[in-house]
């Protein structure tokens, strides 16, 4: 078996298009999952079509261990923003217990990787997370602060002017859905 890990892969709708994309070029895969491919096995010139497919679809082959563990920290964030309810865990708690390492080790090479802190991405994930749940209008500001485990709807109103510079009220207004793809977040 040969494992290959995928930097950006951020959603289901990633593990589609390539599980397409290989079934296409006639490439068994064993399994896909976020951030990761598993073939039985792969020669040199299946590798070669096998990189092809993925730089094509915006993905790219991670080979570097710190930037192994920043693609995971980002995978882990962007599925725990995801789930119905974000955990109320401090963050450097859930990122060490998913992780298995010491949590400033992996802050230290998220943050000389990356430009930004783990909370500060965070916190840019959460502020798109709110575009989005604006603009499908289903749900007040409150109700969003409370789904993004926020204590205030003026503490989500606070970062989200700082992140945009406008207020929520005005992003609702002008309707210019001005929203970052969570992959090219940093």
């Amino acid at each position: 078996m040969k494992k290959i890990l995928i930097k950006n892969m951020v959603c289901n709708r990633c593990k589609t298009v390539l599980q397409q994309e290989f079934e296409n070029a006639k490439i068994p895969v064993e399994t896909i999952e976020l951030g990761e491919i598993v073939f039985s096995s792969i020669d040199s010139s299946i590798f070669k079509k096998v990189n092809e497919i993925i730089t094509r679809n915006g993905f790219e082959i991670i080979n570097d261990e710190v930037d192994l563990i920043v693609e995971q920290v980002k995978s882990y964030l962007i599925s725990e923003l995801s789930k119905e309810n974000i955990v109320n865990e401090n963050l450097s708690d859930l990122i060490s217990k998913y992780m298995h390492k010491d949590y400033s080790v992996i802050s230290k090479l998220f943050s000389s990787n990356e430009g930004l802190t783990i909370e500060k991405y965070f916190i840019r994930l959460k502020i798109e997370k709110a575009k989005e749940y604006i603009q499908m209008g289903n749900l007040s500001f409150s109700e969003i602060a409370y789904t993004l485990n926020y204590k205030s709807g003026s503490h989500l109103a606070k970062q989200f002017k700082t992140i945009t510079g406008m207020s929520m009220s005005n992003f609702k207004n002008l309707q210019l859905w001005d929203r970052q793809p969570l992959d090219q977040i940093v």
